[in-house]
């Protein structure tokens, strides 16, 4: 988590400051704006960590409008709210909004930075299963347009036999080309390949 940072909206001054040195105080990173507006305004897409924003902030966005923009302009942030005025309504907006938890001030110290820590493993496990995404794309585009046609009958269910009867191939072709696909994939297992088959049909170049 070292480099992450807690983005905390808040229109009160001492708040942001009280919840900077706390957060600083328990081994986190704090980046402080007085509205969401400002936030928006110099968001860097590199950003990494959550979003702890107060609900209620008069003069500007609120917090749930925060959401709405951060969806709008897909901000994948976690975000956490805070408010001294909640209400099953507004926690069930906030959550529907996507934010991962909604806490009431005051608060517990403790159990704010436990969430504030969930968060932002929340947002490490999405950056790490995009990279992963961006890899897998990365290593099928390498793949000949004979491999894509034995991952494709692989991911329909096929056996090898049925395979070379498909493609008109050998079945000793079709064990050759499937230790290709599993090189070149990084698959260790057939079941994996054929999940990777199932999971990227539209992602084919076009012939």
């Amino acid at each position: 988590m070292s480099d992450s940072t807690v983005f905390v909206v808040d229109d009160d001054a001492a708040v942001r400051d009280a919840l900077s040195l706390m957060l600083s105080l328990n081994g986190l990173r704090a980046s402080v704006f007085s509205s969401a507006e400002d936030f928006l305004a110099v968001y860097d897409p590199l950003w990494r960590g959550c979003l702890l924003t107060d609900l209620q902030m008069p003069g500007g966005m609120n917090g749930l409008e925060l959401q709405d923009a951060l969806r709008a302009r897909e901000i994948p942030l976690p975000v956490v709210v805070l408010t001294a005025h909640g209400d099953v309504a507004t926690t069930r907006a906030a959550l529907k909004n996507g934010a991962v938890d909604f806490l009431e001030k005051p608060f517990e110290e403790d159990m704010l930075i436990e969430v504030l820590r969930n968060a932002i493993r929340v947002d490490e496990e999405r950056r790490r299963a995009d990279t992963e995404r961006m890899d897998a794309r990365a290593r099928l585009g390498r793949l000949t347009p004979r491999e894509w046609d034995v991952l494709e009958a692989l991911a329909d269910g096929l056996q090898h036999r049925e395979v070379a009867e498909r493609l008109s191939i050998s079945p000793r072709t079709v064990e050759v080309y499937k230790a290709r696909l599993l090189e070149k994939l990084q698959c260790r297992t057939l079941g994996r390949l054929v999940r990777i088959g199932i999971e990227s049909r539209d992602l084919r170049p076009p012939a």
